[in-house]
């Protein structure tokens, strides 16, 4: 009887200079650093193997560039969630930790869970995702400095958080008009964000950074698109025991978007505030009923992008 051989999956471990590559199944390991001639390196070793998946772990934005030459390598380069490899790694028994394991674990994440492999976003989707994230790191600076400004007396260094603050405030209008405007000029995104921002307790900020950040909304059914947010819950149980549901991993920056919308929508979104005041007479803590809100208001977005139909109040 002839076997089937093994699919080849690798797993790269990302770092500012170099990249660490395991290779299954036939657990070959090497490195190459990470500039051009790495990669062409990489492409070369990679290549002849025809490798069913190559992943690489979210790191900030070093795998970008590793990522982009794969793909237009026509290789099959994905990017895996580090929360879910370390909890994989943990589950594993895998105590020691090198950029040479990391890879391996990564290969092998990647071997058993089998991650869905997704398109890179195109360049104009890449460019709006990193005008929001620049956006959010703003409001996090100007938030830094107004709370040390609550601290200080000296006025010297008053005057000096004031200056900085009106410069970030510039920084911040600039930015969020170079949102606006490439979400306006593009006809798709404009559809988009007139059909999210239908439905109450959503606007600009969250529908853009959806657009950006999450392009797969529309595609998926709404378990993925939970699960790719962060917002799928997970329960800890054993035997007669059962733990606390939770959720995690997925992209926090649209977790927090979201979970920003349902602040609003609890309040005013007819249908939405509904159903967090059923949770909350059916005994559910406010804070797991407002988790469940961005849940079903993504859920509601999601049916929304794929119907191309305009959210209508139920209860109305």
């Amino acid at each position: 009887m002839s076997s089937i051989a093994e699919p080849t999956i690798v797993g790269i471990d990302v770092s500012k200079d170099r990249l660490d590559v395991a290779i299954l199944p036939t657990n070959e390991a090497f490195w190459v650093p990470r500039d051009a001639a790495g990669l062409d390196e990489l492409l070369a070793r990679l290549k002849p193997l025809s490798p069913q998946a190559i992943a690489l772990e979210a790191t900030g934005g070093y795998e970008t560039v590793v990522v982009v030459t794969l793909s237009a390598a026509g290789l099959p380069a994905l990017i895996v969630d580090p929360a879910r490899v370390r909890r994989f790694a943990q589950a594993s028994g895998q105590r020691a930790k090198t950029d040479r394991i990391d890879a391996a674990v990564i290969a092998r994440y990647t071997a058993v869970l089998k991650p869905q492999l997704r398109p890179l976003p195109d360049e104009a989707t890449q460019r709006l995702a990193d005008l929001v994230a620049r956006r959010r790191q703003i409001i996090a600076m100007m938030t830094a400095e107004r709370q040390r400004r609550q601290r200080l007396r000296e006025p010297r260094l008053l005057r000096s958080i004031a200056r900085l603050l009106e410069a970030l405030q510039r920084e911040l209008s600039e930015i969020e008009t170079e949102i606006r405007d490439d979400v306006q000029g593009n006809p798709a995104w404009r559809a988009k964000e007139e059909l999210m921002t239908s439905v109450t307790g959503v606007g600009p900020v969250i529908s853009r950074s959806l657009i950006g950040e999450m392009p797969e909304l529309g595609t998926l059914d709404r378990r993925k698109i939970a699960a790719l947010a962060g917002l799928a819950p997970w329960t800890r149980q054993s035997g007669k025991w059962k733990g606390r549901s939770f959720i995690g991993g997925g992209r926090s920056s649209i977790r927090t978007a979201l979970y920003m919308g349902a602040v609003s929508a609890s309040r005013y979104n007819p249908d939405l505030k509904a159903f967090r005041d059923r949770l909350i007479a059916a005994g559910k803590p406010k804070m797991v009923a407002l988790i469940a809100v961005a849940r079903k208001l993504l859920t509601i977005l999601n049916a929304i992008l794929r119907d191309n139909t305009p959210w209508h109040a139920k209860s109305a």
